[in-house]
């Protein structure tokens, strides 16, 4: 099975071209910073917190609580005031400081707003400054690959450090019978129960899947509530969804449901196969795509609808998405 690693390919797509040395030297003397939290919340502007929010903007951050507390309309009220969320130890790109807070774009999640990542405002307090970290890499890293699981401040994994969420990936430094030593980007050395993680050497290493593979790394998260922006375990938006379930299997697609339904390979509806992204847009299909699901075969879809609910399986035809429907792109070959 063939990979297609969208992210090189929009690269051209959205019109980024070779950079000149001088401007490569630019590049070089970017602040880069990491993730210090289980899961960072990115916001459209500084200083928007109201006081439920606080736990998801703290060092450590708790998602548990926060997500827990929130009822229907608060849970909307996030929706166009919240960008993305980047996970534990994930890279990014300082753009701008204003007092507590940062301005960032996270790598890895492509978007045509910024080619070195997605932009957002995020907590000072909940990054680590340097390249240090990124050297940790070379040793390989562990993939959580169960929808959360718990670092460990203890090798007999009795002492709970912090619980993170699937497709976070952190540097190896050691592997043993039933449990894998990671380092963190602030907090040293900790332990996770090697059940719950995959180790590779490096992101080529990840399998090639199948539809059905990623299908089934959906399907885990059946059950978890809707989030604005979300992109972990503790609840995902639509397209933060169908993102993180291939960016899991070692796949990169773009952040956004507008932008995916514009790369990889068109879809007949009539030849759709499992993993294939199913797009739904405005007046009749025909205008902007504001939602996306993934096709699971016979004729339904697993997604992470809206504020409301949670991630589900519906028919496609009669979920009231079917009027919606605007087209599918497979992307895997």
């Amino acid at each position: 099975m063939k990979r297609l690693t969208v992210f090189v390919l929009s690269l051209f797509a959205f019109g980024i071209l070779v950079f000149s040395p001088n401007e490569a030297s630019s590049r070089e003397k970017q602040r880069i910073a990491y993730v210090d939290v289980n899961v960072a919340t990115l916001w459209t502007e500084p200083g928007l917190l109201r006081e439920i929010d606080a736990p998801s903007a703290s060092n450590p951050a708790d998602l548990n609580e926060w997500i827990g507390s929130m009822k229907y309309e608060d849970k909307l009220w996030l929706v166009g005031n919240l960008e993305t969320q980047a996970l534990y130890g994930s890279k990014v790109t300082i753009l701008e400081e204003r007092g507590e807070w940062m301005k960032v774009a996270v790598a890895n999640q492509p978007t045509p707003r910024n080619d070195i990542g997605y932009p957002g405002w995020m907590p000072k307090a909940q990054l680590k400054d340097g390249h240090s970290f990124e050297k940790q890499f070379k040793r390989g890293f562990a993939l959580v690959d169960a929808p959360k699981t718990w670092l460990y401040s203890d090798s007999k994994l009795r002492s709970k450090f912090m619980e993170v969420s699937f497709n976070t990936r952190l540097p190896l430094l050691q592997v043993k019978k039933d449990k894998v030593k990671v380092m963190t980007p602030g907090n040293g050395a900790k332990w996770m129960e090697k059940q719950d993680v995959s180790v590779y050497q490096n992101e080529n290493q990840i399998p090639a899947p199948t539809g059905k593979d990623i299908v089934e790394s959906g399907k885990a998260f059946l059950g978890l509530p809707y989030l604005w922006a979300g992109m972990s375990g503790f609840g995902f938006d639509c397209s933060g969804f169908t993102y993180t379930m291939y960016h899991a299997n070692g796949i990169t697609i773009p952040r956004d449901s507008s932008i995916q339904a514009q790369h990889g390979k068109k879809v007949e509806q009539e030849n759709l196969q499992p993993g294939d992204l199913l797009f739904f847009a405005h007046d009749k299909g025909k205008g902007k795509v504001h939602h996306v699901g993934m096709y699971i075969g016979d004729g339904k879809m697993i997604h992470s609808p809206n504020s409301s609910t949670h991630v589900r399986i519906d028919e496609i035809k009669t979920s009231g998405y079917g009027e919606e429907y605007a087209g599918a792109r497979r992307y895997i070959d």
